[in-house]
This record gives structure tokens, C-alpha cells and sequence, in this order.
């Protein structure tokens, strides 16, 4: 192994003849730590990344620069391997290509080594498996408006499952950064801004991976998203309060209820230390105190970056020890750091080799549960022995296309000629709207695919520097299902998210003013690296709609003003943008967060009334551009006050989403208004759907703590249920909350639970409540630790409507 570099590798293109080894019967973990030479201990705790390029894009931060060994295959492999990188997602690949180029790769692999140990396989599934052909599902930011853990875990099982056929063992996913400024280039990879919906979903990720026998792997461990003005990278200027009460509850939540078995170190710093060399971090917290077993692998290249960003390690060598130490078990994607430099370091006694005998140990007890330490491992992945797979099955698409419903939240809905904007024309027949009524589609992503795709969507994370090969999926664009379901459609090229010409202005005005309805699709398009509005490293300067499409939505709105045209915009974004200039100005409007490849017509099942809206925003939509930079989860002085001028409250709140139908609130109950610091008190109501439609509801639960030992939150979300109700029919909600859900970091930095006054807020958003139980809280102050309820459990309960 060298230093330096990572290795850009040709793939193997068959399998090559039997060791004339020949098949050992296979030592215990424990025997392996100790028969293995030293260069054999490394091999295994490295990964490579065989189709990884030194030229044009990149897909991993300065990949250019870190990629460019050019060893062979063979030399690279000669003591064993740890682990193969994005075998599929990282060229577009043929699915069956891709299975007979990992099965000759894991052949060679088990061939030179002595123990014939095959290779750890991973790939990003972040938005569904990223591979050429594969499902482009919802981002993880469209999870977080269902508020619904059922089908985030039926997505992932799917996902887990195709994984498995292709002979991939761990997944790079999900993302459990809390968003914390809005600016951030990867806030569509996030659940939300709300620690709680963040956990409980991420779990049920978490949970729907490893029960299909994938690895998840938690991100990005931790402090990710806090970064200073939201750049990607950046340090972050966090206090171990808002660290242990903000950052870290997903993470314990995925590990405890969702069983993780990995986790991914952050980039960043945290006040001066990076995650990568955060012994405090990687070993004390999350393995001493929280028990995790599993293996830390680095963020792509995070290790070397100790070396050449963070500048708190002098050379590769150091680079490796700090990681190590710190308890970095994995360096990916490729080898780097864990090559030569180790090596050379605890050949001199500088660092102990029980150091990597603790990692070893870790990484080869994972192989083990993923059976590739079995006698009867088979190199050659399932899908081989079938012959043939569909990467994009139609139960595939119909879950996109249900997730990416319940994830469009309606902000607005005004009075139009008598009654509501939407739906256009009630519950769609087949061709809606074709008694005379004419549409018009327009705006930069009214006719653009990739309106629908996140930055992790293999068709925009990998595709786009491969502009010869056509997308590997079916992806209806706006005009496109509009086209399908309406007979007079009339739409116009309204240039990029960026650049929109005067002359492409006064083609969408000209449409708005001649037809009954026009839907304007203004947005983002995701990509990397600064090739795209919304992505990793595409972070913004403020919140205003990106380039000249404030501009032309200003004068669309205005035409279709003039003309008594029924306006409805439609944002297809990556983050949420400042709306205060047209929510009264539009007759509706419509958030999505990237939904996936049946985004389109969902959208139109939504907009048609074919599916009743019932997303909730999982980030706050800001009135305006500048101002602070927050979310809901603010303390009071964050929030409007007569000391400052400045307003930052929200134009929609978090947890805000309208609907075709209306619900009732009713008898609201709790069963105690006093509960001990080790108690719990349940609290419940009847909703009703009150209105002529179908529908869904999420009944939201808040904590306030008016008087705390510190600073608190004005509101913190604990718990919440969606629930589906009929017209006119009714359920019982009820939510068990343990005291433990009270529990904050108090002045000592300890984790406890206080006697006192709460509040408890039963609310259908973080700015709508509908009634408040007080609860007095009565004994001693209690500390407590991982070992916490953190789950508000909920029941829900048909019930005879009043």
C-alpha cells in the first residue's frame, strides 16, 4: 500500500482460477485477529473505489485531487480487502454488468487471501439505490412532509432487498443532520428541522435496511448541518448544549430503536475538532456511553482531510493515527491514510497495533452477520443465478408515487370564483378539466425531468457528467403528465432555475393571460460541486427563489392577475425559499422537496383532488430572504421581540399543510395534571374529518418548558400520529408521554428531567395549536442518559363521529 492518493482501478472483467490455496475452512473472528499479518489487518480496514475517475466531475469532495494511484488490481488486493465502493453508482452500469464485474472483483479478492475473506460492499441509498435504472424515490426532505415511519419502512425494505440481490451488503443512509440553516446546499438529503421527526423516521429507515440484512450507516456524525452561514464544510460553532439536546437525539433514536450497525463521521469541525479525530466523540459517547457495536467509517477521503483541510495532522501518517485513535474503524472510499503511512507509523511503535486489532475485530464481526464469513459464501450475487433484473419494478414506482402524494404540502388554497383554487376540477375522470377549460404549464422546471430528482438520484448525481447516456428511468416532467390528463395544454421554455431570457418572461405572461389556469413550476435543480441550485456544496447566499425566477414569477402572477387566469405555484425544491412576496398573490400554492420519479403525476393526482394534499412542512417556509437563518426550534429571544426590528418568524410554519376536507378538534383529555419526574401522563383527542372528503390529518404533540433551569426552546415536538380518517368519520388520538420526553441538558451538562410547570401542546403545526394540557411535574431533579424513553408512543382509535 501507498501513500498518498487513492486508487483509480480498472475493473476485473472475469473471475480468475481457483488459489492454488484452495478453500481453508475459516478461523473465528478472534482466531483471524490473531493469525493475520499486520499488512493483512490494514487490507481489511480499507476500502477501494474501482471506478472512481481523477478527471472532469466529481462525486466526493475534492475527488479530483485525492484520486489518481495507479497500482494494479492485483497489487492492491495481494493481502485481501475490507471493502468495494459503489460498484453500481459510481459509472452508468448495466445491472447484470455490474453483478458479473463484483462477482469476478470478489473472486480475485477471496483468491488473494490467505483466509479467501471477500469484500464489504457499499452503495449510497439515499433517495433509493443509486444505480443506473434504479428507482429514483422522494429525498429523505419529502419523508419528513409525510410524517409517516409505515412507509419510509416500506421503502427501505424495498430498497434493502434490491440491494441484496445485487450482492451489496451496506448502505450509505439515511441522513439524520438536523437542519439548522436553511442555506445549506444539502438540506433536500435531510428529514427536516425537528430532532424527533427526524429520529423516529430515519429509524424506520434504519429498521426497513436491516431487517432486508443491509448495513445502515448513519450520517454524518455529528454537528453536519450547523455550519457557519450554511456552507458546506465549514466550521461549525456549536456548545455541547445544543450538540447533545439538537444534533445527537436522531442518532440515538437510529441506533437504539432503528438498530444501525454503522456510522459515518462527520466533515466538519466542531469547535476546532474535527469529527474524524474526535476520540470524545467516535469512542467515549457513542461506543463507552451509548453501547454501539457496529463500525465508523469515514466520510469519503474524511480522513486524509484531517491532513489537508482541517490542518490538525501534519502528514498522512498522522492523519491515520489521530483517526484511528479516535475510533475511525473504515478509511473510505479508497485507501489512503490506513495504507502505508499507518503501516510505516506502527511499524516505529508510534501507534499501538492493538488500535487496529479493536477495528479489525469490529469490521470482521460485521462481515460475519453479512455471511461473508461463511464456508459456502458465494462471490457471485443472487441476481446472476436469476438471469435478469428489474431495477425499476412497477411496485417500485407505485411506492414512489405514494410516498411523493403525502409529501406535497398545499401552503395556500384562496377563494377562486366562489370557491377554492384547487382542485382544478374535483376528483379526476379521465381526461379532467376537457369541458372547454384550457391550462397553461409554465416556468424553468415546467418541462424539466430533473425537477423531480435530488443530488443523491443516481440520474443527477452520476448521470450528469455522463451526457451520452440516456437516464436510466422514466421521468414524466410537469407539461408532460399535464399533456396526458388535459386536453388543452399550452406551456413555454422558460429557461433554467438560473437564467430566464425578457423574451421567455413575455412568452409565460402571454400564456397566463389566455388561459383559465396556469401552474407555474419554479424550483431548483440539484446536482454537486456548484452544478446545480440545491446539492452538496451548493450552498446559498440568502433564500430568495434562485436566479431570475423571483423575476418572472412577480410578472407571471401579475398577468395572470390582470387576466382573472386562476394562478396556482407549484415550488419543486431542494430547500425551502422565501414566499412572502406571492402567497396572496397566487390562488395556491404547492412545496414539494424533490419527489422522486412519479413526482409529476403525483403531483397532478394532488392537484386534480384525485389524492386529498396531506403533507406537513418539515422545514419552515421564511417570509423573507435574509433575516436570521432559523428554524421553529428557537429559544424566545430567536424569535420576533420588540428589541429588534428584524421579524424572522416563518411565512408557514413547521408541521403547517392544508387539505381538501376540514377536521374537528374534540375532547381533549389528560388522565393526570401532576406526574412524578420518573411518571407518565397521557393526553388524547377525538379529530373528526368534518368535510365531504377522504382524508388525513397529523395531529402534532408539543413541549413547552416555560420556566427551565436553562434557556428552552418556546416548543419542541415530542410526538405525533397521522391519521386517516373518511368523511365524516372519527378516531381517538392518545399520547403516553413519559417524563423522560421532558428530559434537556441542564447547567451541569447533564441530561435531566426538573420538576415543574409544562405545557403540552396539542397543535396541527408549530404555529396552530388547537388546546394545551398543563402538567405539573413533582419530585427530584433526575439525571438520565441513553438509557431514556425517547419515543412518545400514540394510539389511535376509530371512533363514532359526534
Amino acid at each position: 500500500m501507498t501513500s498518498g492518493a487513492a486508487e483509480k482501478q480498472a475493473l476485473p472483467t472475469r473471475a480468475s482460477s481457483e488459489s492454488s490455496r484452495g478453500a481453508l475452512e475459516r478461523p473465528s473472528v478472534d482466531d483471524l485477529v490473531r493469525e493475520m499479518t499486520l499488512e493483512e489487518k490494514l487490507a481489511q480496514l480499507v476500502g477501494v473505489w474501482v471506478n472512481a475517475s481523477a478527471d472532469g466531475d466529481s462525486v466526493a469532495p475534492l475527488q479530483n485531487e485525492m484520486v489518481g494511484d495507479a497500482r494494479s488490481w492485483e497489487d492492491v488486493i495481494s493481502s485481501g480487502l475490507g471493502q468495494i465502493t459503489r460498484m453500481y453508482g459510481t459509472v452508468p452500469l448495466e445491472p447484470l454488468e455490474g453483478a458479473r464485474r463484483l462477482a469476478a472483483a470478489q473472486e480475485q479478492i477471496m483468491a488473494a487471501s490467505r483466509f479467501r475473506i471477500p469484500a464489504q460492499v457499499h452503495e449510497e441509498c439515499l433517495a433509493g439505490l443509486a444505480a443506473w435504472k434504479a428507482t429514483a424515490f422522494p429525498v429523505p426532505l419529502a419523508w419528513g412532509a409525510t410524517f409517516n415511519p409505515v412507509l419510509v419502512h416500506r421503502m427501505a425494505g424495498l430498497i434493502g432487498t434490491q440491494m441484496r440481490a445485487l450482492g451489496v451488503h451496506q448502505g450509505l443512509a439515511p441522513v439524520l443532520d438536523v437542519v439548522r440553516d436553511l442555506r445549506w446546499g444539502r438540506v433536500e438529503e435531510t428529514i427536516g428541522e425537528d430532532p424527533y421527526l427526524v429520529g423516529t423516521l430515519a429509524s424506520a429507515y434504519v429498521s426497513g435496511l436491516e431487517q432486508s440484512g443491509i448495513v445502515a450507516t448513519l450520517k454524518h456524525f455529528v454537528g453536519y448541518s450547523a455550519s457557519r452561514a450554511g456552507r458546506n464544510h465549514a466550521p461549525v460553532s456549536m456548545g455541547p448544549r445544543e450538540l447533545a439536546d439538537v444534533m445527537l437525539p436522531p442518532f440515538e433514536l437510529a441506533i437504539k430503536h432503528g438498530g444501525a450497525r454503522s456510522v459515518m463521521h462527520a466533515y466538519t469541525d466542531t469547535d476546532g475538532v474535527p469529527a474524524a479525530a474526535n476520540r470524545a466523540l467516535l469512542t467515549a459517547l457513542l461506543r463507552d456511553e451509548w453501547g454501539f457495536a457496529g463500525t465508523v467509517v469515514a466520510d469519503y477521503f474524511g480522513v486524509a482531510f484531517l491532513n489537508v483541510t482541517h490542518g490538525v495532522a501534519a502528514d498522512s501518517g498522522e492523519a491515520a493515527a489521530l483517526a484511528l485513535a479516535a475510533g475511525v474503524d473504515v478509511e473510505l472510499p479508497s485507501v489512503n491514510c490506513y495504507g502505508t503511512p499507518l503501516l510505516e507509523r506502527i511499524r516505529s511503535g508510534a501507534v499501538p497495533e492493538s488500535l487496529v486489532d479493536t477495528a479489525l475485530r469490529r469490521v470482521l464481526r460485521q462481515k460475519e452477520e453479512a455471511g461473508l464469513l461463511a464456508t459456502d459464501f458465494s462471490p457471485a450475487p443472487p441476481v446472476l443465478a436469476a438471469g435478469s433484473i428489474d431495477l425499476d419494478p412497477a411496485a417500485h414506482r407505485a411506492l414512489a408515487r405514494e410516498i411523493a402524494a403525502q409529501s406535497l404540502v398545499l401552503l395556500t388554497n384562496r377563494t377562486h370564483d366562489g370557491g377554492p383554487c384547487l382542485p382544478l376540477s374535483g376528483p379526476a375522470t379521465a381526461r379532467p378539466g376537457s369541458a372547454g377549460h384550457t391550462l397553461g404549464v409554465v416556468g424553468p422546471l415546467a418541462q424539466d425531468p430533473f425537477a423531480m430528482l435530488g443530488c443523491y438520484s443516481f440520474d443527477a448525481h452520476v448521470g450528469a457528467s455522463h451526457p451520452d447516456v440516456p437516464m436510466g428511468i422514466r421521468v414524466p416532467t410537469v407539461a408532460g403528465a399535464a399533456a396526458d390528463r388535459f386536453e388543452s395544454v399550452s406551456t413555454a421554455a422558460t429557461g433554467t432555475c438560473e437564467v430566464i431570457s425578457e423574451d421567455q418572461i413575455l412568452e409565460a405572461c402571454g400564456i397566463a393571460a389566455s388561459v383559465d389556469t396556469c401552474v407555474v413550476v419554479v424550483g431548483d435543480n440539484a446536482g454537486l460541486f456548484g452544478r446545480g441550485t440545491s446539492g452538496e456544496g451548493n450552498d446559498a447566499a440568502d433564500l430568495r427563489l434562485p436566479g431570475d425566477q423571483h423575476r418572472m414569477l412577480d410578472r407571471v402572477l401579475s398577468a395572470a392577475a390582470a387576466a382573472g387566469t386562476r394562478a396556482v405555484v407549484v415550488v419543486l425544491s431542494g430547500r425551502p425559499y422565501a414566499l412572502g412576496d406571492f402567497a396572496e398573490r397566487a390562488g395556491a400554492m404547492v412545496q414539494g422537496f424533490f419527489p422522486g420519479e412519479e413526482g409529476a403525476e403525483a403531483l397532478w393526482d394532488v392537484l386534480t383532488g384525485t389524492v386529498n394534499p396531506s403533507g406537513k412542512l418539515p422545514v419552515s417556509v421564511p417570509r423573507t430572504s435574509g433575516g436570521q437563518p432559523g428554524t421553529y426550534l428557537h429559544s424566545r429571544l430567536a424569535g420576533r421581540t420588540e428589541v429588534s426590528a428584524l421579524d424572522p418568524s416563518p411565512l408557514f410554519g413547521f408541521g403547517h399543510g392544508l387539505s381538501y376536507t376540514a377536521f374537528g378538534f374534540s375532547g381533549h383529555a389528560s388522565d393526570a395534571s401532576t406526574m412524578s419526574t420518573s411518571g407518565t401522563v397521557t393526553v388524547g383527542c377525538t379529530v373528526t374529518n368534518t368535510g365531504a372528503l377522504d382524508g388525513a390529518e397529523v395531529v402534532q404533540l408539543y413541549l413547552e418548558d416555560p420556566v427551565g433551569e436553562v434557556v428552552r426552546p418556546v416548543r419542541e415536538l415530542i410526538g405525533y400520529a397521522r391519521v386517516e380518517l373518511a368523511a365524516g368519520s372519527a378516531a381517538r388520538v392518545e399520547f403516553t408521554v413519559h417524563a423522560d420526553r421532558t428530559s434537556f441538558t441542564g447547567v451541569d451538562l447533564k441530561r435531566v428531567v426538573t420538576p415543574g410547570l409544562v405545557k403540552l401542546h396539542v397543535a396541527t403545526s408549530s404555529t396552530a395549536d388547537v388546546h394545551t394540557h398543563e402538567v405539573i411535574l413533582h419530585g427530584e431533579r433526575r439525571v438520565v442518559g441513553f438509557e431514556r424513553e425517547m419515543l412518545t408512543p400514540v394510539a389511535v382509535t376509530p371512533r363514532p363521529a359526534d
